[in-house]
């Protein structure tokens, strides 16, 4: 997929199946994530792989914390397969560093830049692929497993697969309500 295509085109997909991506397609999709923006080289994150019957670890991991969170034994079994809903999920985490120059927004924004890169690899690859975020981001202990200290967080999860139907592009969005001039800095 030619590039300028893809970034005016970009579009997630939630209906994700089998297969997953290639080692040669994963690998591309790694190699995406470390080229993004990212001052002073810090690579201010770390990034987990569930696929095939790993997914299951991620499984368990999201029924202990809605258990914890005493949810009902449906929601329990429901956050049970949400990891099944793909054949690949990455989990992207911010790893905050400590650092003069460089201040913990600037850090997730690379990481955010990552599991985008990530995404558009996907994308320029044919496979399909969304950013998710959900209550799991946001639960205390499955930051916990994930090694999150205080000042890290997670930043999203990446599902990746082989699209179940045609990807829907989006419409056209008009840009230009969001790029002002200088003239309109100075009213």
């Amino acid at each position: 997929m030619d590039a300028l295509e893809l970034l005016q085109t970009r579009s997630s997909m939630p209906r994700l199946m089998e297969p997953a991506p290639t080692t040669e397609q994963l690998e591309i999709i790694k190699k995406a994530a470390v080229r993004v923006p990212d001052h002073v080289n810090l690579s201010p994150y770390a990034f987990y792989q569930f696929m095939g019957s790993d997914r299951q670890v991620l499984a368990d991991i999201y029924q202990q914390a809605a258990r914890l969170n005493e949810f009902s034994e449906e929601r329990v079994e429901q956050a049970g397969q949400i990891p099944f809903r793909a054949p690949l999920i990455i989990t992207a985490c911010l790893r905050y560093q400590r650092h003069d120059k460089v201040p913990r927004e600037e850090q997730f924004a690379t990481t955010a830049c990552a599991l985008m890169a990530m995404q558009q690899a996907a994308f320029a690859q044919g496979l399909g692929a969304i950013w998710r975020t959900g209550w799991p981001a946001q639960n205390d202990y499955v930051r916990e497993q994930f090694k999150c200290s205080e000042d890290d967080e997670i930043v999203g999860f990446l599902y990746i697969g082989t699209p179940a139907v045609p990807t829907p592009i989006k419409p056209e969005k008009d840009y230009s309500p969001y790029f002002l001039t200088a003239n309109q800095v100075a009213e």
